[in-house]
């Protein structure tokens, strides 16, 4: 009797314990990542062909402690290797593992590896090749804490490679995760399962092999038990010919699979795996979009959708997925009633926008990622065709707009607008457009509209824009927007540092689309920068809280004498000073000061001709004993800036706060006086949004505006 193990993904324990007992495994007892069992020789064949879901079939040799790199060496070296493989068989060792007396496994691995060649040196004054291409022996240790396991891997290759697959589409799933999605989805053999994702067709291959009771391994050509001594020839043979009998046997299966992927190329390649699986015949290929998938046999028996679609790492960076996921459930409520379903996915979110319920659901890994697998029960309905239109009252609007502000933006030289702001309730969104790019802004919805309902609508609204602009998904970029505080309106949300380069009026400025909330540019103030620009010849200019200083560009531009712009932001001022690179406007004349800017104020005795101030509606400052809030203390902002506009001068105030209340009789007191911008600053793409900000025009009291 053997004492093996069996290694499988992290997640198929289970799965795999059930098989082998049914094989005829006996004390099979589950471990991480893998079953230890015993049987006879004829069940350890067996087991290496016939298994679906082990990685590997291993035959423990010994176990000992490892306190130094010698207990690893004479450990090893008290194997009678000899007795294992002759010396003309080459070898290769991998080592796994570490401890503080091996520190790294390179150093395991040739400690192994000298201990086995000094044992056939000793004995038989002679030594291995070792090769690590195509071995005859590979030898497995795994050393976890001080405790070191030697083992014969039977398998040689992984058993996962089957012999089937020459080529496979982008992110293929290794064939026995494949198998194991396949068990667990709830599929009857005999009844017809469909992958309209099949990409290289694993999932379905796999399932037609178990329908044709065709062993997994029985195309395999090498096998790591070739060059052991104890190899049972005959046996194997025995094993071999059982497993032949049973395929031809079963080559008449009933069951009935479909294929079907948007990329005819690597459909060949699946056509090309089926053939060389041996059942071909059994699968239907064909060239097809998710958006006209159909029942295959709509007379015929229920069977399940199986599938494993693409996932991707962010929600901002996979509007395409979204929406692939989100028409994949429409069209299994309208088309698939009856039917099963089941997706395998590294991404919850993905699986969450095809609005469906699932009745079972398992976990796995594959490779490094974490896994889910939903299954779901589709409930009998009505045969009713998903709409072509998806939002329709959304996509018109969306092509209403795009009509009157497309030639506008081209007018004006503006390469970055608004599209759509939340025109109607029920798509509570806004859209901007950033040259070639979109993004779309989700907002938060009313607490009476159902969670459920708003993140469907925001998915019919990805579809829809995607094709209304017929932009490549790759540039459409999703956010989720609260109502802002303090500097969480500037929070990092990615690492990927990608800029692009827009036009605004006569200015370039970079912005980005997906590191923050906000992209480097508030689209709202656009006019009051090009006001500021057309007041700046020949002036000092100030610009307070200076984000990426977008209006010390146009200041510049428009002929400032100076410009100086703060902002407490190391990130935001490096950005301002590219802004002002790409623009020519470099020297000592334009000045970029990282500071608190209310500390900076209050401190500062410096004079302007123009200054530009646009405060975060809420703030903690290390300032003030509180926080600072714009509609509380903007008098007190309003009496340090007095100090340093010049006679003649003129500050341009803005603020984003909702019934935010000039305080005029305050300004008063102070000698300062007020002339609201509001209207003349609110730009044709966000007419509909009377609140967007409030802007004004603030002078000493004794100067004409």
């Amino acid at each position: 009797m053997n004492a093996l193990f069996a290694s499988t993904a992290q997640g198929l324990e289970e799965l795999l314990k059930s098989e082998l007992e049914a094989l005829g495994a006996l004390d099979c007892k589950i471990a991480l990542g893998g079953v230890h069992f015993h049987g006879d020789d004829r069940l350890l064949y067996q087991s290496l062909l016939w298994s679906r879901l082990a990685s590997r079939i291993l035959l423990p040799l010994t176990d000992f402690d490892v306190f130094s790199d010698d207990d690893l060496y004479q450990g090893v070296r008290g194997i009678d290797w000899p007795a294992i493989f002759s010396v003309d068989k080459s070898f290769v060792v991998h080592f796994s593992g570490t401890n503080e007396a091996i520190r790294n496994s390179q150093y395991g691995t040739l400690r192994v590896k000298d201990a086995i060649v000094d044992s056939f040196a000793d004995a038989l004054d002679q030594r291995p090749d070792v090769a690590k291409q195509q071995p005859d022996i590979r030898v497995q240790v795994f050393l976890h804490r001080d405790h070191a396991m030697v083992s014969l891997d039977l398998s040689g290759g992984g058993l996962h490679q089957r012999g089937y697959r020459d080529g496979a589409g982008q992110a293929p799933l290794k064939e026995n995760l494949a198998a194991a999605i396949v068990l667990r989805s709830g599929w009857q053999a005999g009844t017809p399962l469909l992958d309209p994702m099949c990409g290289s067709g694993t999932l379905l291959i796999e399932a037609a092999l178990m329908a044709a009771d065709r062993a997994p391994g029985l195309l395999r050509q090498q096998w790591g038990f070739y060059g052991w001594r104890g190899h049972n020839e005959f046996l194997w043979q025995e094993v071999l010919d059982a497993a032949r009998a049973r395929a031809a046997a079963g080559a008449g299966a009933v069951s009935r699979f479909f294929g079907s992927d948007n990329d005819a190329r690597v459909l060949e390649k699946a056509r090309a795996n089926a053939r060389h699986a041996g059942i071909a015949d059994l699968i239907t290929f064909s060239v097809n979009d998710v958006a006209n998938l159909a029942n295959p046999q709509p007379d015929g028996p229920t069977g399940t959708v199986i599938s494993n679609p693409p996932y991707g790492e962010r929600l901002e960076s996979e509007p395409a997925l979204i929406a692939l996921y989100n028409l994949l459930g429409r069209i299994m409520k309208s088309r698939f009633g009856g039917w099963r379903l089941s997706l395998f996915s590294a991404s919850p979110v993905l699986l969450s926008a095809l609005q469906l319920r699932a009745e079972r659901s398992f976990k796995a890994k594959n490779g490094p990622l974490d896994c889910e697998q939903k299954n779901y029960l589709l409930a009998e309905t009505p045969n009713v065709a998903v709409a072509r239109d998806i939002a329709p009252d959304f996509a018109n609007r969306l092509r209403k707009n795009i009509r009157g502000l497309e030639k506008w933006a081209a007018k004006q030289h503006l390469d970055c607008y608004r599209l759509y702001d939340a025109d109607l309730p029920e798509y509570n969104v806004a859209i901007d457009r950033y040259s070639s790019w979109v993004v779309i802004q989700e907002y938060v919805a009313p607490k009476t509209i159902e969670p459920e309902k708003a993140r469907q609508r925001l998915y019919d609204a990805i579809s829809a824009t995607l094709s209304v602009l017929d932009i490549p998904a790759s540039q459409l970029v999703v956010k989720a927007r609260e109502r802002q505080k303090g500097k969480s309106q500037y929070e990092k949300l990615a690492q990927k540092g990608e800029f692009l380069l827009v036009d605004e009026y006569d200015a370039k400025l970079w912005v980005n689309l997906t590191d923050y909330l906000d992209t480097g540019l508030f689209l709202d103030h656009r006019i009051a920068r090009k006001m500021l620009g057309e007041m700046s010849r020949g002036k000092d200019f100030l610009n307070l809280f200076a984000y990426t200083g977008s209006a010390s560009v146009h200041a510049g531009i428009g002929g400032a004498r100076s410009t100086t712009s703060v902002d407490m932001s190391r990130t935001y001022l490096e950005w301002a000073e590219k802004n002002l690179r790409s623009n020519g406007l470099v020297g000592k004349q334009h000045r970029l000061i990282q500071a608190d800017c209310l500390s900076w104020l209050e401190l500062s005795q410096e004079t302007f001709d123009l200054i530009f101030i646009d405060p975060p509606t809420f703030s903690n400052s290390k300032r003030m004993s509180e926080s600072f809030d714009v509609q509380r203390d903007h008098l007190m902002l309003m009496k340090d800036l007095k100090r340093l506009l010049r006679p003649g001068g003129t500050m341009m105030f803005s603020n984003n706060k909702r019934g935010f209340q000039l305080d005029a009789e305050g300004l008063q007191a102070l000698g300062l006086k007020a002339r609201s911008i509001t209207e003349q600053t609110r730009s044709q793409d966000f007419a509909r949004n009377r609140h967007i900000h409030n802007s004004w025009l603030i002078s000493h009291a004794d100067q004409d505006q």
